[in-house]
């Protein structure tokens, strides 16, 4: 029997594809660790079968519904009045460039050329798939999934998926599918707060673990099947806005891109393995300093005026902050969430002196000056829904439904899109604003537009979204970007290669942010996650926790600080400052180094190991006791760090002390906790 062949190589990895003769679809041959491709494949069997086909019992790389229309599939296709539902589909040829390999097929009686893409990307052990339609009659693609991977099993599948709601995002949950279907997703317009569009896929408790995300701030859905025979095969894409999409002759959709890494080294050899990734995604923006951010959203709410706001300011600059953002609340019409949204202006009464001079007077601090904005959202009273009542979703003849008092402007019209490129260009040039963060607070409701026809509403916004993005990072190169949508709704791969950092959650409550940011970092990296140090009592988890906690907490990201600082005592606004110090001389190694999660927060310690370079920075938090007691005074716990040299010395910078690399990795790191003492920074240097 003989076979096409074609093999990718990433960084450590292989993933090879072939293209059987019994049937014309391309077949997964090894997807692992470099060197097993030249083996037999994982997922090769006997193809002893009775009641189907040997061709139809293969692990297919992409199924179109019609070759196997008695499993799931991640196309399907026909024509507009239904008939010829299916695709016969027949190889039509491949490209192969250096770490890039396009498959095509064609159906020439449907009318649709298909092009499966796989990519891989330098540095990383991450390939790219995704895949191209292009018709030459009218169709219709009820289903067009970027992907499928086929991933082998001995034994039963362990699924680690990152779940939630708001105020508790990135739960990381795990669950054993030894037979069936499991399925997340969002239909609300953005990846949303209940599931990240990311899964990992370990084969029962072997340490290897393969993982894919797919780049789509709209609707999605990732399904995993354990399959007969030992595979699980997971399938990705986004979902049309109305079921399906109609594809006009000559016209080309492409889906989004479905990243597949894999490791050997677990959960956490993966999550760094998606860290690179995502440096990669961030490009030269990776090498731009994060700077100690003051939000005054919390301190303020929608009270804000120049002299409460550079009265905030001057406290920030003097405990050690970098840059000041002015939350919500700083435009007309703006007195509390039920208007101004809209009507991006600067309130004069709010600014007496100027807003240029406003942001003078903050920048003569010391600081640099961010503001937040709603891009996307619009009130019914404001002066922009008055003259474009058009502009905003709705179904003729239907009420509008009102979230968070405000309505959503439809960015898939090039009107709108146009508007809110104009609004940013506007305040970025006329004002010296160096930070923008971009909030999404209400998923689409009544998503129509009247008199558009049926057109894939999602899509179009989504189009929308990126192209005002694009704008920003090609006319304002400057100004770094913060993606927030109620928190974590829409953090995926396009926005984060567009944005500079991301807001993993409006709950910022200590423990419970841990939790929040230990799911997090399974899947992106620190140096995109935003995170603030605040006076929030905990929502799910109200035990207290010390100042030195929230800090050490929030350096595990971008730190930023969002507490009513005119409240603080001297005692704590001196130890704000002391943290924020060591958090600058640490920063670099936590940004750009290999990150390792140490225990988890059900454990009584927990942190994350940096290393870059001879440095290692070791973020130690103690969770205390899982019933609610209080910390057990003088407890001493150990956290074993990994990947050090167990032949080499490592000298704490801050007390001297000289440990083996050996003693670190068997009996551990130790920290004394107290009720005074629940967490702790630690500077490791290779002597």
């Amino acid at each position: 029997m003989t076979y096409q062949r074609w093999t990718l190589r990433t960084e450590n990895t292989s993933y090879t594809v072939r293209l059987s003769p019994d049937g014309p679809w391309a077949e997964l041959d090894a997807w692992g660790p470099l060197g097993v491709e030249d083996g037999p494949s994982a997922l090769d069997w006997s193809r002893r079968t009775h009641f189907i086909t040997p061709a139809d019992a293969a692990p297919a790389e992409y199924l179109p519904y019609g070759l196997r229309p008695f499993t799931g599939s991640e196309l399907v296709a026909s024509r507009p009045d239904g008939d010829d539902r299916g695709v016969w589909w027949e190889f039509a040829g491949a490209e192969e460039d250096e770490g890039a390999l396009r498959l095509a097929f064609h159906d020439a009686q449907l009318g649709l050329r298909t092009v499966l893409h796989y990519e891989t990307v330098p540095g990383t052990d991450v390939l790219l798939r995704w895949t191209e339609f292009t018709a030459t009659r009218e169709l219709r693609l009820e289903r067009l999934d970027s992907a499928a991977v086929n991933i082998p099993v001995t034994g039963v599948a362990r699924l680690t998926c990152l779940t939630g709601q708001w105020s508790q995002e990135f739960q990381r949950t795990q669950l054993d599918l030894p037979r069936g279907t499991f399925t997340i997703g969002s239909l609300q317009g953005a990846p949303g707060h209940a599931y990240a569009p990311w899964l990992a896929v370990q084969d029962g408790e072997s340490p290897a673990a393969y993982g894919i995300a797919l780049a789509w701030p709209g609707n999605w859905h990732i399904t995993a099947e354990a399959e007969p025979g030992g595979a699980v095969r997971v399938r990705a894409g986004r979902v049309p806005h109305e079921g399906a999409v109609l594809l006009a002759p000559g016209e080309t959709l492409t889906t989004p891109q479905l990243a597949c890494a894999f490791s050997s080294e677990g959960l956490d050899g993966l999550s760094r393995v998606w860290h690179r990734y995502e440096r990669h995604l961030t490009g030269e923006r990776l090498h731009r300093r994060r700077k100690v951010l003051y939000n005054s959203w919390e301190a303020t709410g929608f009270d804000v005026d120049a002299a409460g706001q550079l009265e905030l300011a001057k406290t920030a600059a003097d405990i050690g902050a970098e840059l000041f953002v002015v939350d919500d609340g700083w435009f007309t019409g703006r007195g509390d969430d039920t208007g101004g949204l809209g009507d991006w202006w600067p309130d004069p009464a709010a600014f007496p002196q100027g807003f240029d001079q406003f942001i003078a007077d903050v920048r003569t601090l010391g600081l640099d000056f961010g503001l937040w904005i709603e891009p996307e959202a619009v009130s019914p009273g404001s002066r922009l829904y008055a003259e474009h009542p058009e502009w905003v979703y709705r179904i003729e003849g239907r009420p509008g439904r009102l979230v968070r008092n405000q309505l959503l402007l439809d960015l898939g019209r090039t009107d709108v899109q146009d508007f809110v490129i104009e609004t940013l260009d506007r305040l970025l040039g006329a004002y010296d604003i160096s930070y923008l963060k971009w909030d999404m607070n209400r998923p689409p409701t009544e998503r129509g537009r009247p008199g558009a026809g049926r057109v894939d509403l999602d899509a179009e916004h989504v189009a929308g979204y990126l192209r005002v993005l694009d704008h920003l990072r090609s006319a304002h190169p400057d100004v770094t970007v913060e993606g927030c949508a109620g928190g974590g709704g829409r953090i995926e791969h396009a926005t984060i290669a567009r944005t500079d950092v991301v807001w993993p959650s409006d709950n910022t409550a200590p423990l419970d942010r841990l939790s929040t940011q230990y799911g997090f970092l399974h899947a992106h990296a620190p140096h995109v996650m935003s995170s603030w140090v605040t006076d929030a009592p905990g929502v799910f988890d109200p035990r207290p926790r010390s100042l030195a906690f929230r800090f050490v907490n929030a350096m595990c990201g971008v730190l930023g600080i969002g507490a009513d600082l005119r409240a603080w005592t001297a005692e704590q606004r001196a130890e704000a400052a002391w943290w924020i110090g060591r958090y600058k001389e640490a920063r670099e190694v936590i940004h750009h180094g290999e990150a390792r999660l140490l225990g988890s927060p059900e454990e009584p310690s927990c942190g994350v190991q940096y290393d870059a370079g001879d440095r290692t920075v070791v973020a130690a938090l103690s969770t205390g006791r899982l019933d609610g007691a209080p910390l057990v005074p003088g407890r001493m716990d150990r956290l074993r760090l990994r990947g050090l040299d167990a032949t080499a010395r490592y000298r704490d910078a801050a007390t001297g002390t000289s440990y083996s690399g050996a003693h670190l990795l068997h009996y551990g790191l130790p920290f004394a906790w107290s009720a005074d003492h629940d967490a702790d920074l630690v500077v490791l240097i290779r002597e």
